[in-house]
């Protein structure tokens, strides 16, 4: 029986129409009684609506909220069937004892909960396709039903929740606070200082009306008994009445095969990560996703309600079971599709220490130490081996995860190579990012091991890293217990043991993060196929050789040298403060390695070349035997280019165009550059593609947008979407980051794709520039103008050492702001004297309504030469509004 709305007219984004009340009987092993349930349901409008259902969403809220908690999925599915898109009819429960369900005054336990749940869907005559969405202990709930009901279920969607909590682990500290017999009663049910203190967890805040309608059906302990009752049901140990349910549902949720979706919101309290990771060992084929900054309330804190129907949408023709339903992008990585000719090829990384290990030659030189280490290919890759076989000895197995907190030299090569010879994931974010940045990246990326030196370890400690942990030298016993260090390097060198069996091309091999200066820093994921692809394009295309030698103050390249079977060398330097760099480090570490290719990063270069005059002749020399020199991380201009030629004479300076993402795309040389510049082009040229690399472009809308199909229509500006051999596989736990980065692009030839956020175009003989960052795009009235272009205009003024152009006011009618550092510096910031603005405005085409200087442009904490224009917009909108002026 179904009756009339009960919900109150004013709860903020629910619609009462959607409220319904069904009396449903018990199941007999319960009693077999009536009870009433509330509901949210949009079967009724989308039958109005006249929209074909394609399946069934049950929401099952968790503990203290109720059906409220998914009323932005309830509107947004209605939405999405009257434009045009897949219906789907969502169900969101309030659990008995909840919500504005009956109050039963039973105890009812978790498997009371899964048998009162399909009660409610017989009753309601759901059939099938089924796909159960849960938070919280609704998730459990939901899953529950899921392993019950495998002719009915199409997949699963879990936010913040857990099936298995590890034996000897306590609970979370919040639960066993609430769960204290002490304090269960007051907390819980006499009170509302448990419900309070959930509702706190939204980040941000919930708005005070939010909040009242969460309190709303709980008004008066008579009504909140069951939230005593689910924090009671909490199974902590096998002595609890629970336990043996959730044990069985863990043990069938490990046996599903659907599609799965998890959204998790890392900040959680209660459902911390290691939930997470055991439901991504159940569930390996689930797409995932990590909000960062969510928490808890991630259904409150994220737009989830997109990511839940964009989602269903990827996945609609597997859930509805058409037969010809083609594979998902996942699928058809998995199975390997059509591959290039390069891809098909595949040597593994340490093919090179193979074939060199009786060789005494020099294979990795570290130019750090007052005396410079020299490690032979005998030496490396006998410790390789010996590393590799005691981390495997200790436990560490094929798919484990493993961060690296190791400066780039001879013993970080090692390790790297020991762990991709025995199938663990390396796990490398750059110190560069920060304590935050990179606490946030070990969090996330949930490493089950962790190498690292002492200062590593010991930030590892206090910070509360995963993982167990090794450390890169040996130790004092209380400084290795402090640390909570189980084992040394060279401990597992003495522990000895056998090689597991190799990898395979497609088992995965690192997670490499990003500098994150376009937001936070995400890993990348890597297949030793990919790996050994970017080896195999660098050294074709720079014709490295057994005598090349590699110097590399550039830490992804850094790496290589063995791969490629030739030495390589570090200078002396902070990797992760790449201005540290001299040019006379430089110089040491030619001399040293007898280099012929130098790799530096654009921060690095400006070091160089503004230390040159420390150089020796000797240095000099020595300089003047390099052959090639690269600048990776950021397109460089000629000027520094040319720069770095009079140090080098005798090189040739490339500038390669790539990202963590796909390290080598496009190459240019001085020269190469040169020539673009005398054509009446915008932007930064960054070449022609290396090897089989394929290069689009989507084009950009009136709105700013890249909605058009890529296409390689020379002067269209746009994203740019490249392909590779040695192109990510993806990013990790982050979905939804991932479906946007290859949305609409082709993928018939098999080939993988990315959108790379740049924007830029290509020109008539097929070379790419770059014009900016697709964020950075500045939508004015007569539509999208990338910023590089004017800027490089405002730069050709003499008094102007750098500028940004960047758009203030509403989004779509933006205007023109330029921001420059001007010769001599500015003192401090302020709007530019009439005579300079009316210079800046004179200079470029674009129409700039004002002109601010400042001291120095704020750039990213990386590579110290990405303009960060977002925070410049922000900025410069304050200043102009009447905000006095400050530091961007």
């Amino acid at each position: 029986m179904v009756t009339s709305p009960v919900l109150p007219s004013d709860l903020p984004g629910v619609d009462p129409r959607f409220s319904r009340t069904v009396e449903v009987a018990e199941h007999a092993a319960d009693g077999g009684r009536i009870r009433r349930w509330h509901l949210l349901d949009t079967g009724d409008e989308l039958a109005r609506l006249g929209a074909p259902v394609a399946g069934t969403i049950i929401a099952v809220h968790g503990n203290p909220t109720w059906s409220y908690l998914w009323r932005a999925l309830v509107s947004a599915s209605v939405a999405a069937a009257e434009a045009g898109r897949t219906a789907w009819r969502v169900i969101a429960v309030d659990q008995l004892d909840m919500g504005f369900s009956e109050r039963t005054g039973t105890t009812r336990r978790l498997a009371t909960r899964v048998r009162d749940l399909g009660a409610l869907t017989d009753a309601l005559g759901i059939e099938g396709p089924v796909v159960t969405l849960g938070h919280d202990w609704g998730g459990v709930v939901s899953l529950g039903w899921a392993v019950d009901r495998p002719g009915q279920l199409a997949g699963v969607m879990l936010l913040n929740t857990a099936v298995h909590h590890p034996e000897g682990v306590p609970i979370p500290a919040p639960l066993r606070l609430a769960r204290a017999r002490v304090m269960l009663a007051a907390s819980t049910v006499r009170t509302t200082a448990f419900l309070d203190t959930t509702l706190a967890l939204a980040s941000p805040a919930l708005a005070a009306d939010v909040k009242a309608a969460f309190r709303s059906p709980y008004r008066g302990a008579s009504r909140r008994g069951g939230v005593g009752g689910f924090v009671d049901d909490i199974p902590v140990d096998r002595r609890h009445a629970s336990h043996a349910e959730l044990e069985r549902i863990a043990a069938g949720v490990a046996g599903l095969e659907v599609p799965a979706l998890l959204l998790w919101g890392p900040r959680d309290p209660v459902f911390v990560e290691r939930y997470l990771d055991d439901l991504i060992t159940r569930l390996p084929h689930a797409d995932v996703h990590r909000f960062e900054g969510a928490g808890h309330l991630l259904a409150e804190d994220r737009a989830y309600d997109d990511a839940v129907l964009g989602w269903l949408d990827d996945n609609r023709a597997r859930i509805v079971g058409e037969s010809d339903a083609p594979a998902t992008r996942r699928e058809a990585r998995e199975r390997g599709a059509v591959r290039t000719a390069a891809e098909t090829e595949f040597t593994p990384l340490w093919a090179a220490l193979d074939a060199r290990r009786d060789d005494d030659g020099p294979a990795v030189i570290d130019m750090s130490p007052a005396v410079p280490m020299r490690v032979s290919w005998r030496v490396l890759d006998d410790r390789v081996r010996r590393i590799a076989a005691g981390l495997h000895d200790l436990g560490v197995r094929r798919g484990d995860r493993v961060s690296l907190l190791v400066p780039p030299g001879a013993t970080l090569t090692a390790v790297i190579y020991a762990c991709l010879r025995i199938g663990a994931v390396v796990v490398v974010a750059d110190a560069g990012l920060g304590v935050k940045g990179l606490s946030r990246a070990v969090r996330g990326a949930r490493p089950a091991f962790v190498i690292g030196e002492r200062t590593g370890l010991a930030a590892a400690r206090a910070l509360g890293w995963p993982g167990i942990r090794i450390s890169a030298t040996r130790l004092p016993a209380p400084v290795r217990r402090a640390l909570g260090v189980t084992a040394s390097l060279a401990d597992l060198v003495a522990r000895g043991g056998d090689l597991p069996e190799a990898p395979g091309p497609e088992d995965l091999a690192a997670i490499l993060f990003t500098s994150g200066s376009t937001g936070p820093a995400k890993g990348v994921v890597y297949t030793h196929r990919q790996l050994s692809a970017l080896r195999d394009t660098l050294g074709r295309h720079f014709e490295v050789t057994p005598d090349t030698g590699l110097v590399t103050g550039f830490a992804p390249f850094a790496l290589l040298g063995p791969a490629l079977g030739t030495r390589s060398v570090t200078p002396d330097m902070d990797v992760s403060a790449p201005r540290t760099l001299t040019a006379s480090a430089v110089a040491a570490a030619v001399r040293e390695s007898r280099g012929k290719i130098v790799f530096l990063s654009p921060a690095a270069i400006l070091n160089v070349v503004a230390t040159a005059d420390a150089l020796t002749a000797d240095d000099r020399a020595a300089l003047a035997e390099v052959q090639t020199f690269l600048s990776t991380g950021a397109p460089i201009g000629a000027g520094l280019l040319a720069s770095t030629r009079e140090l080098m004479p005798n090189a040739v300076p490339h500038t390669p165009y790539g990202m963590t993402e796909c390290l080598l795309v496009t190459d240019i040389t001085l020269d190469g550059i040169r020539a673009a510049e005398a054509a009446p082009d915008r932007g930064v040229c960054v070449g022609s593609v290396i090897g089989e690399n394929r290069v689009l472009i989507s084009a950009l809308d009136a709105t700013g947008a890249a909605t058009r199909a890529p296409a390689d229509t020379p002067g269209v500006l746009g994203e740019i979407v490249i392909s590779a051999p040695h192109l990510k596989t993806g990013y990790d736990r982050l979905w939804l980051t991932d479906r946007a980065a290859i949305r609409d692009v082709p993928d018939a030839d098999g080939r993988r794709w990315h959108r790379t956020g740049d924007v830029g175009h290509l020109d008539a003989d097929g070379r790419l520039w770059v014009e900016g960052r697709l964020p950075h795009v500045i939508v004015t009235a007569d539509g999208p103008v990338a910023p590089v272009g004017a800027e490089q205009d405002v730069e050709r003024l003499p008094s102007v050492r750098r500028a940004a152009v960047v758009g203030v006011g509403p989004q779509g009618l933006r205007k023109a702001v330029a921001v420059v550092e001007t010769l001599p510096a500015a003192r401090r910031p302020a709007i530019a004297d009439d005579r300079l603005a009316a210079a800046v405005r004179a200079s470029s085409e674009l129409p700039i309504v004002a002109v601010l200087v400042v001291p120095s442009l704020p750039t990213d904490i990386r590579h110290n030469s990405k303009i960060d224009r977002a925070r410049l917009s922000a900025w410069a909108d304050r200043i102009l509004a009447g905000e006095r002026p400050t530091a961007p």
